[in-house]
């Protein structure tokens, strides 16, 4: 399936989204992901194709969403209340087999429904971890059966304390990586400008 940008379906070396398989757009905040993985959905309702949408962050703008060409009235949107919720109803959308791409909007959003129930300060330490790699376990064989197109966006956060190396890493533990046939690490470059004003950015996108 195209990205939505020619440019990148080169760089993908296959013209577009492999189906059948997991991807996941990373890269810090407000850097295009949302924007990546939007055209992507386009894209697929264009040829015909149906498209979910879980909105785990609560973030998902219709009306930016309809100016890059995604249909809204047909995305099937679910806006999950734990990170569990929101991966049972990914798991349902691609075993139903009538799917053809969905958007996990953001991992770093898929909070287990301990840690919501839980008190301030409780320790929670590799929750999220164990439950993406649970998931995707399970996810990975129903995607690859069923053709569908799995995109999870997911967040560069800054690790505390790293005086060497990159300090920075992706939530949601190593699974992601592990299972991911492609990751794009999204990265804004720079402001385009009209005059003084601002009218988009300029976003890198390189295939790792």
């Amino acid at each position: 399936v195209p990205s939505g940008s020619l440019a990148l379906d080169v760089a993908l070396g296959v013209g577009g989204y492999p189906p059948g398989r997991i991807v996941e757009i990373y890269g810090p905040e407000s850097s295009g992901k949302t924007t990546v993985a939007l055209h992507a959905v386009a894209e697929v309702q264009k040829r015909g194709g149906t498209a979910a949408y879980i909105d785990a962050e609560n973030a998902l703008d219709p009306a930016y969403a309809t100016a890059l060409g995604v249909n809204i009235d047909d995305l099937l949107l679910s806006q999950p209340d734990t990170g569990e919720q929101g991966l049972q109803i990914a798991d349902a959308l691609i075993s139903s087999g009538a799917i053809d791409i969905v958007v996990v909007d953001s991992v770093a959003a898929l909070v287990p429904r301990a840690e919501i129930e839980g008190e301030m300060g409780d320790a929670h330490v590799g929750l999220q971890a164990r439950l993406m790699s649970q998931a995707l376990r399970k996810l990975s064989g129903t995607i690859n059966k069923t053709k569908t197109i799995a995109l999870f966006i997911n967040q560069i956060r800054e690790k505390v304390g790293v005086m060497f190396g990159n300090p920075e890493t992706t939530p949601g533990g190593r699974a992601l990586k592990f299972y991911a046939t492609v990751r794009l690490e999204v990265r804004r470059a720079e402001q385009i400008k009209d005059g003084t004003d601002v009218i988009g950015n300029r976003t890198r996108i390189k295939v790792v």
